[in-house]
């Protein structure tokens, strides 16, 4: 067993005022199976590079173990997938390879394929084996659910469970609680360790905020009362000062013991007022409140549907990706398309949002329906956020708002979208999303990158305003918490691997 101990560490990024960290300092177990959580752009990924050694910063991390970072990049894909899992860790033994893809329940012939040829999903899995098998390494691990589907997401868990030695960054709670056993949370003014699992440091934060509001409101009531006793006896004190210097014949020893009698009590009130002031500044610092989000739906025709699929196959180049799918999608309905990576989800997503694809079956939407579409791809963003609304065509204050309850600062208006985390990016997708009044949302893996508190956020929202939505997305709490149906699809994925084969 042994420590990685952080002191004092402080970095912030070049040209930017901001620091990033200030002055933090924590200690971890290299046994840990360590959950890592915070709100997007608050510095998880950042924190995770300096310990790979890659920016320079002030303060000191001292670790008797070396580190490697997932997602592992692998320059050559062309290569067979065994020779990138042999480049990744070269002592591993064939038979120690093969157990752990047993583990992930993948099949050995992927290490006889291009790597290229994998879904994002099995290059997930076969990298995090080959990772694990480097004994004595500590691993960081940076949102691996982002490409995995439903099962993939609890075979991981499963697997991660069994390892020990690692960070992992995810805002997947039900995987968070499937697989650590201690949080580090990275709060607005500090950095936490807690043990148990993501479910127990989340009862226990909301507990701590809401205890820390009750004392705030209890010390501003204080504060208010100090106050005004401190101005009575400040005017009570001036009155008897007065008196010392008016006519007639008085008692002035008395007046003026009376006088600095009143000073000191108001002296002493005074002092309590600061010290209730100082309390209350200590409180609520790492306040992460859930602001409400709101949302304008287009009114429906009646209860007939918006759209109907029947026996719908998606194809590419004649060839099937998914199908036979067969249902209908009625107004506040809310379906969530379950299935394998690789299944035609998507791609049954963008022929409703309105892309051209190859398909058989038939798909009837409502006449005039208005769609508001989110991708799962954000690689197309670019400009400041007022380009943005701007090319949009929405309403650009409404835009920045939606923005300001998921947590942008305003600093980050100024800056280019390009430039945003991968959380922030999705942020800007859901944020326009949201400004758009339509019947029908179409929303393709929104919470990819996306911390939890948003998730929470829009959980709230879709409870609200039941907007009719058509979605895709893995996070199995998320969709417990918003999903009317699900629809499941089955993948043509022999079919289309074979031609990914053929044609790479």
């Amino acid at each position: 067993m042994s420590m990685i101990k952080v002191e004092d560490l402080t970095f912030s990024y070049p040209a930017s005022y901001d620091r990033i960290f200030d002055s933090v300092s924590f200690q971890i177990d290299t046994n840990w199976k360590l959950g890592f959580v915070g709100r997007n752009g608050r510095g998880k990924t950042t924190f995770l590079q300096l310990l790979m050694g890659n920016y320079p910063y002030q303060g000191t991390i001292v670790s008797s173990v070396p580190f490697d970072y997932f997602p592992y990049p692998v320059a050559d894909q062309t290569q067979w997938t065994q020779d990138v899992l042999q480049s990744v860790c070269p002592q591993a033994q064939s038979w120690e390879l093969l157990r752990e893809l047993s583990c992930l329940d993948v099949d050995s012939e992927v290490l006889f394929r291009p790597f290229a040829t994998l879904s994002k999903g099995e290059q997930t899995k076969v990298l995090l084996a080959a990772l694990f098998l480097k004994e004595g390494h500590f691993l960081l691990i940076d949102e691996p659910t982002n490409h995995l589907d439903t099962q993939a997401r609890d075979l991981v868990s499963a697997y991660l469970r069994r390892k020990q030695g690692f960070i992992l960054v995810s805002h997947d709670r039900h995987f968070l609680d499937g697989c650590v056993d201690h949080i580090l949370s990275l709060n607005r003014a500090n950095i936490t360790v807690q043990n148990g699992t993501f479910s127990t440091w989340l009862e226990n934060f909301n507990r701590q905020q809401t205890f820390e509001q009750a004392q705030k409101e209890r010390l501003q009531k204080d504060i208010a009362r100090l106050r005004k006793a401190a101005r009575q006896t400040s005017v009570w004190s001036d009155r008897i000062e007065e008196k010392k210097y008016g006519a007639g014949p008085v008692d002035r020893g008395y007046i003026g013991h009376k006088a600095q009698k009143m000073m000191k009590r108001a002296k002493t009130i005074e002092a309590r007022q600061q010290q209730a002031i100082q309390a209350k500044s200590g409180l609520l610092q790492n306040w992460e409140p859930l602001e409400s989000l709101k949302l304008s739906p287009l009114p429906c025709w009646g209860d007939r549907p918006l759209a109907v699929f029947s026996q719908v196959k998606v194809q590419y180049c004649g060839r099937d990706v998914c199908g036979p799918v067969s249902f209908a999608l009625h107004p506040g309905e809310r379906v969530v398309l379950d299935g394998k990576n690789g299944s035609g989800k998507s791609s049954l997503l963008k022929f409703v949002a309105g892309e051209a694809l190859e398909h058989t079956g038939t798909i009837t939407m409502g006449s005039g329906l208005v769609i508001s579409y989110v991708p799962q791809d954000t690689s197309h963003l670019q400009g400041t956020l007022s380009d943005f609304a701007k090319k949009s065509q929405i309403e650009e204050a409404l835009f920045k708002a939606i923005l300001r309850k998921l947590d942008f600062e305003r600093t980050q208006f100024e800056k280019e979208i390009q430039d945003f985390s991968g959380g922030q990016k999705k942020k800007v997708l859901i944020a326009k999303s949201l400004c758009e009044q339509a019947h029908l949302y179409v929303w393709d893996e929104p919470l990819n990158f996306v911390d939890l508190y948003s998730r929470m956020q829009i959980e709230q929202l879709t409870r609200e305003f039941s907007p009719t939505m058509l979605l895709v997305e893995h996070d199995q709490a998320f969709r417990e918490a918003v999903a009317t149906k699900t629809v499941q699809i089955e993948g043509a994925e022999n079919e289309k691997r074979n031609w990914d084969s053929e044609n790479t």
